[in-house]
This record gives C-alpha cells, sequence and structure tokens, in this order.
C-alpha cells in the first residue's frame, strides 16, 4: 500500500480546499487513538478522520458517523476546552514527509487572538497525533512516548517538538526549481532553509553511488515520502529495469547523457515531483480480479495488465480500498476454521482415493488368474510332478503363454490357487468400484465446498456453508440447537443486453437456483469439470444475444476453482436438460447435450445489483 509522503500531499491539497477557513464544530475520539472532527465550512459539514493506529494510520474525509464512549476521554476533552470553534488558517505538510500540520486560531479565555497547531504523523507503528502551541511546545498528545520507549524523542506535554532525523534522505522536492525558489508560493508545503537548495544530476549520481542496491530500493531509501511501489513505478516510466544495481548505473561513465538509464529516472523523479507541486493528482485503485492489491495518488503504470479504478478524490480512495481490504481480511479469518475442516477431510479422502486406485489397478490381473486355473484344469494331466511352468495354448487369443506353478502343488492344487486369486481380485474390484465412486463424489463436494469459502464475501455467506458442513457430517451441531437463520443471497448481475444473471455462492443456493428458480427455457452455465457456482440466466422467453452468452459465461469461469487459468472451459444448456440424481449431494447435477465454449475470466465492467 502506498500511503507514502505523495499520497499524504494529495490529502494536504484535497483538505485545504474543502476545509480552509472553516471552524471545528465537534471534536469526538471514537477509539483510544483516533479523533473525528465536525468542521463546517462553505455552508457544508465535513467529517475528518484522523486515526494514529499503529497497524492502520489514516487521514481522510468521511461522511460516516462513529459512536463516541459516553465519557471523553482527556485528550478528547483539552482539545474541546482549546480548539472547539476554532477556525482552521493553514493545512500543510513539511517537505514530502508523512506528516500533517493543521494550524488553528482560537480565542482564549481572556478573548485574546491564539494559534495552536494539530500534528498528525503517519509513521506506521510510530503515528501519533500531537497537539503543540505556536512555538511548537507540545501540549498533550495522543499517544505519550517517554524516553524509555524511545531515545529518538519524546512525546509529553512540554517537550519541544521536532521532526526526528533518523535517516539520511534528501527531500525529492528540492528536485524541482519551483520548490527551491526563496519566493515560492507553495501554500500546501511546509519549507525549511534546507530546502531552498536544489538537488542537482551530479547530487542524484553522487547518492545513488553510495546505494550498492537494486535502482528501486536506493530511490526510496535516499528519497523521503517515496514508497517501494512509487520507486517501481519511477522506474517503470523511465524505461529501466528496477532491479538494476543504482551504484553500476551511476558508475556508468555516460550517466549524464541524456539516453542513458539513470539520467532518465531522474528526469522522471523530477517530472513526478513537478507534478506533486502542482497538484496533478490522480488517485486509483488496483484491483486484481475484484480484489483491491492497491492505491496511489498517481496513475499507476506499474499495472498496466490489471483493472485500475480512477476516483476523483483520495479521502473517497482510502475510505473503499480500506473498507474492501478489511471485508477480505475478516472473511479470511473468519472463515480460517472452515477452510482447515475442509482442507483436512479433502487431504484425507485424497489419500484414500488414491490408495484405492492403486488396489484397483491391482485387481486388473485377475482375468488373467482365471484363464491360468482352466488353462490347469483343461492341460494339467500333461504336467509332470515337480514342475515350475507350463507352456498352454490360450484358446481365448489362440496364443501359447507360460503358466508359472508351485512345484510342491499338484496342478489341480495350482489351479485352485489361481481360481482363489482370481475371486478375492474380484471381490476386491467389486467393492473398490462402489466405494472408488463415493469418494470421488465426496472430494468434488469437498473441493465445491472449499469453492464457496473462495467466494464469500460476507460474514453470512458463510453460515450457509457451516450449515453444509454440519448436515455433511464435518462439524457437530453444538448443543442440538437449530439451524442457522440464513440470509445470504446469490450474487446478481445484469448483461450488457438488460438480461438478468443469477450466481450461486453455494451448493445450496446452486441447487435452489437451478431446480426451484430458474424456469426450463432459462440458460444454465457451469465450468467444465471443475468445482463452481451454478449461473441461470433469466431468458423471460426471449433469446440470448452472443454477448450475453459470452458475459454468463465467464461469470461460471471467474467463481470456479479454474478463476486463475487464462482460459476455462464452460458448458451451457437450458435449465430444462438438467437433471439431479436422486440422493445426489447438494450441488451435484447430470447433463448430455450440452454446448461448451472456452473463455476468460475476466468480469470487469459487469454491472451487479
Amino acid at each position: 500500500m502506498a500511503f507514502d509522503g505523495i499520497t499524504i500531499a494529495n490529502i494536504v491539497k484535497e483538505l485545504n480546499t474543502e476545509l480552509l477557513g472553516g471552524r471545528i464544530y465537534k471534536i469526538a475520539q471514537p477509539e483510544s487513538d483516533e479523533l473525528l472532527l465536525t468542521i463546517k465550512n462553505n455552508s457544508s459539514q465535513y467529517r475528518l478522520l484522523l486515526s494514529a493506529d499503529a497497524s492502520l494510520p489514516l487521514v481522510y474525509l468521511t461522511e460516516n458517523n462513529k459512536p463516541s464512549p459516553i465519557t471523553a476521554p482527556g485528550f478528547c476533552m483539552l482539545l474541546r476546552k482549546h480548539l472547539q470553534n476554532a477556525r482552521i488558517i493553514s493545512i500543510t505538510q513539511p517537505g514530502l514527509e508523512r506528516i500533517i500540520h493543521l494550524n488553528v486560531e482560537h480565542l482564549n479565555e481572556l478573548g485574546d487572538v491564539c494559534r495552536k497547531k494539530l500534528i498528525i504523523e503517519i509513521m506506521g507503528k510510530h503515528s501519533n497525533i500531537i497537539f503543540c502551541d505556536d512555538k511548537d511546545k507540545i501540549i498533550d498528545s495522543i499517544k505519550h512516548i517517554s524516553g524509555m520507549i524511545s531515545s529518538v524523542r519524546e512525546v509529553l506535554p512540554g517537550r519541544d517538538y521536532f521532526i526526528p532525523q533518523t535517516q539520511d534522505k534528501l527531500n525529492p522536492l528540492r528536485l524541482s526549481m519551483r520548490y527551491t525558489a526563496p519566493d515560492a508560493d507553495l501554500p500546501c508545503f511546509h519549507k525549511t532553509e534546507a530546502d531552498n537548495t536544489p538537488v542537482s544530476f551530479t547530487d542524484f549520481r553522487t547518492q545513488m553511488l553510495t546505494r550498492p542496491m537494486p535502482l528501486y530500493k536506493a530511490l526510496y531509501t535516499s528519497y523521503t515520502g517515496l514508497s517501494p511501489i512509487i520507486a517501481q513505478e519511477i522506474c517503470c516510466r523511465a524505461g529501466v529495469d528496477a532491479d538494476m544495481p543504482a551504484n553500476v548505473l551511476a558508475a556508468d561513465e555516460n550517466c549524464g547523457d541524456s539516453a542513458s538509464p539513470l539520467y532518465r529516472v531522474y528526469c522522471t523523479l523530477t517530472a513526478m515531483m513537478e507534478d506533486v507541486l502542482a497538484g496533478a493528482f490522480a488517485p486509483v485503485i488496483v484491483y486484481d480480479r475484484k480484489e483491491p492489491i492497491e492505491f496511489c495518488a498517481l496513475p499507476l503504470t506499474l499495472y498496466s495488465d490489471q483493472s485500475i479504478q480512477e476516483y476523483s478524490s483520495i479521502s473517497t480512495v482510502l475510505e473503499h480500498y480500506y473498507a474492501e481490504r478489511n471485508t477480505v481480511t475478516r472473511i479470511r479469518q473468519k472463515s480460517a476454521d472452515l477452510r482447515r475442516i475442509v482442507q483436512t477431510a479433502l487431504e484425507r479422502n485424497v489419500k484414500k482415493y488414491d490408495l484405492q486406485m492403486r488396489q484397483m489397478k491391482d485387481t486388473q490381473k485377475r482375468d488373467k488368474y482365471k484363464v491360468y486355473g482352466e488353462l490347469l484344469n483343461t492341460y494339467g494331466y500333461n504336467v509332470e510332478p515337480g514342475a515350475k511352468s507350463m507352456e498352454a495354448l490360450n484358446y481365448y487369443t489362440n496364443e501359447t503363454i507360460t503358466i508359472p506353478l508351485d512345484p510342491t502343488l499338484t496342478p489341480q492344487e495350482n489351479a485352485r490357487k489361481y481360481f482363489d486369486k482370481y475371486g478375492k481380485l474380484k471381490r476386491t474390484y467389486e467393492a473398490l468400484s462402489e466405494l472408488t465412486v463415493q469418494v470421488k463424489e465426496e472430494i468434488d463436494h469437498l473441493e465445491s465446498i472449499s469453492a464457496a469459502l473462495d467466494i464469500a464475501i460476507q460474514e453470512e455467506d458463510l453460515v450457509q456453508i457451516k450449515e453444509e458442513l454440519i448436515e455433511s457430517g464435518y462439524i457437530r451441531r453444538k448443543g442440538g440447537g437449530r439451524k442457522a437463520k440464513i440470509t445470504s443471497r446469490p450474487f446478481h448481475y445484469i448483461s450488457s443486453d438488460g438480461f438478468h444473471m443469477y450466481v450461486g455462492k453455494n451448493n445450496y443456493q446452486n441447487d435452489e437456483l437451478t431446480f426451484k428458480f430458474a424456469s426450463g427455457g432459462d440458460w444454465w452455465f457451469h465450468a467444465k469439470k471443475i468445482a463452481g457456482s451454478h449461473v441461470v440466466v433469466k431468458t423471460e422467453g426471449q433469446e440470448l444475444p452472443d454477448r450475453t452468452f459470452e458475459e454468463a459465461a465467464r461469470l461460471a469461469a471467474y467463481y470456479s476453482k479454474g478463476r486463475e487459468q487464462d482460459k476455462v472451459e464452460i458448458d451451457y444448456i437450458q435449465k430444462k436438460h438438467v437433471k439431479k440424481p436422486a440422493g445426489a449431494k447438494p450441488g451435484f447435477v447430470v447433463y448430455y447435450t450440452n454446448y461448451s465454449m472456452t473463455i476468460d475470466s475476466d468480469i470487469t465492467g459487469l454491472r451487479q445489483v
């Protein structure tokens, strides 16, 4: 996730647009490390979420409110005392640090105008929200950091506030002449005297010479505010291999040439900093299928092969991204126990099936032993006592075969021995023929449950899957209680031609869709010989266009175990030809006169209801 200095710059620009000049109307502290400020400005009301959570620090504008504790924490009460009805006079970012300065103006008890500063530091586990006076003296903070916790900086009331320089990093904005100009008008950035010194290509090259590491890593370890993703994006835009050693590129005698890789990287980084200073942001979320995998405040050419959603607001990006990521994470955590049960049962059944198939292969010798016994009964009178083998004409194939013999037994006893082997293998074959079918059905059933767990997106989806595992005997119902209430519903899509398409999330929904919901003339889709969802397209008596067939097939491919494949073979047939055998497991059907197509699993652009 690229919650870096560039993302902070975009947030600061957005906050300046919406909140500058506004008044702080309400202050709440929903969590121990989180603030929610309600701000009135331009006849509108805004909510600003500030989180210093160690695992997920955030700053963004939101429309959602959060419940607060009945008794407000001390830090919240202090802010209410000083900042209630305070006016926001500036919102700035020091350099490209992951820090926001919220400068406010308010009246004290005597009616005099005072200035205060709320500093939000977005620094992973070191994140904090610090309240200072106009001389950068700490009044209080949402987290107190004593000298016993940090030897670099204490964050305690009465201490001076400063940004700890724990790493020897340069400000990349200094590559821009606009930033280093002494009289530059940059309301969103807080500059120091050192920021007036530009960084030339010579300085850039010297910095890279000291970095014997991949180029992208050299960039984000040399310059503040750059994340690994942004560093790779810079290399991608410059057309340079991100894994090339930086010091090797810098040591090239021609690296100052305009066509040299290092010079192209320098120019690309400079151009990116110009965009940041100009506020030319274009927030995006990158999706792998439907799962968000990355966000950024700038366009990402690095993920040109993935689905990229553009947004007009960085706050919307952050809220959507983390809400969707939290949903995916929460579902994975909630489904962990079910996955373990399914995986354990699946592994056990696969081992059992492999053993049975090996035993089944051994039974293929049974007919040979039967022939040996028959030939011994027919020609055994010619065998001399103590013979170890006998040659005889196989009257089934007209070929002469050699039959091994036990020299201690008579021909009749040898024949009886072969008939006993034949009988044993025949009984084994008959038993295994039935058992292997049962075990294979169980494997297919468990794989279908595993596929349902993969596509579950809400907790209620897991309830129905758990119910199926209970009824299948894999989980014991606690206390003999009643069945859980089922609220999960199938996915519902609208095709480009306006037809309604439904996708079962699990085996019970698959059965309901196919045999209760669908009409005989509706079309039914399923991945061929792969665990997956049933897809039903309601025709309402109309002929389906080719495009709808393809979109329904893509849904069947996406909601199957084959979704990671480039192409998936899909069977489709009218629902009236789909049958369910008596006693079959949930989701299991048979059909014979089907059509097939091979298609990808990209459902980007399909409208979900």
